[in-house]
């Protein structure tokens, strides 16, 4: 894989996997764009390990805290988390129903499910449920307040993401509002609650690539996806989660919607 190309996908898996905009639409939508092969398992693997390490980084203490907690150990000082001790708990039963349906819907996703159609219709549905979710929500709880029940049903609507063009963190966002989040908790949550996911679709795509090997050729490109990743990721997770304390998710569902008619567009035009 030539080295722009790396830098490229890189620079696009840092921007998209932690904006409510979809990973998956935009690193399908650049090879048919750009003319390019698709990047293979091996780029997948490095892409998924940037983005995980960028998580793991920004959330660091978070995730001492809370598994801390867990334990009955007191550790770090946020008083969100140190409200809500069984948080470790309610993460993990918010992550079964993204493990199922990663299982159950594995091969369509990886097939049928990638058709620039369901991209492009998801992208436009999941930016007006993004919208309808700000409008009604009284954003009056924080993390401190989250309860098993809020996180099963923000894990439910994760499950959704399997879907090209849904974003994982824009269905988990919108779920936490419906659930009366502010705009930033609703984040945060979304943030940690995707540390397993991406953490199991990174270890799942390496457990793949020990069965197919490594090009040697992949070597340059693979590091330069992991790291190019994994810097832009945790730039973009710092970035929404200041932007989100002020303002409205309003111009990602303009972004969305604009992307779903070019991707719909796109695809009637040459007959895709």
């Amino acid at each position: 894989m030539p080295i722009h190309q790396a830098l490229i996908l890189a620079i696009l898996q840092g921007l998209t996997e932690f904006l409510p905009v979809s990973s998956s639409a935009h690193l399908a939508m650049a090879p048919w764009l750009l003319g390019w092969k698709d990047q293979g398992l091996e780029f997948d693997v490095a892409l998924h390990i940037g983005t995980l390490l960028s998580v793991l980084v920004y959330f660091f203490k978070d995730w001492m805290q809370i598994l801390a907690q867990a334990g009955g150990l007191k550790w770090g000082n946020d008083p969100q988390l140190a409200r809500n001790p069984r948080l470790l708990w309610y993460l993990v039963a918010g992550s079964v129903p993204v493990a199922v349906a990663g299982l159950l819907f594995k091969e369509a996703v990886e097939t049928t499910l990638r058709s620039p159609y369901v991209i492009g219709v998801m992208a436009i549905l999941m930016g007006l449920v993004m919208y309808a979710a700000e409008r009604v929500s009284k954003q009056r709880r924080d993390l401190g307040e989250l309860t098993l029940f809020d996180c099963v049903f923000i894990g439910t609507a994760q499950a959704l993401a399997i879907v090209p063009g849904t974003s994982r963190s824009g269905v988990t966002l919108s779920a936490g509002l419906l659930r009366d989040l502010d705009r930033a908790a609703a984040a945060r949550f979304s943030f940690l609650l995707s540390t397993p996911a991406v953490g199991a679709a990174a270890a799942k795509a390496m457990l793949d690539l020990r069965k197919h090997g490594l090009a040697e050729d992949m070597q340059v490109a693979m590091l330069v996806g992991i790291a190019v990743s994994a810097v832009v990721g945790f730039a973009v997770i710092a970035f929404f989660l200041r932007f989100l304390r002020t303002s409205s998710i309003r111009p990602f569902v303009i972004y969305r919607v604009a992307f779903g008619l070019f991707v719909i567009g796109l695809a009637a035009s040459r007959g895709w």
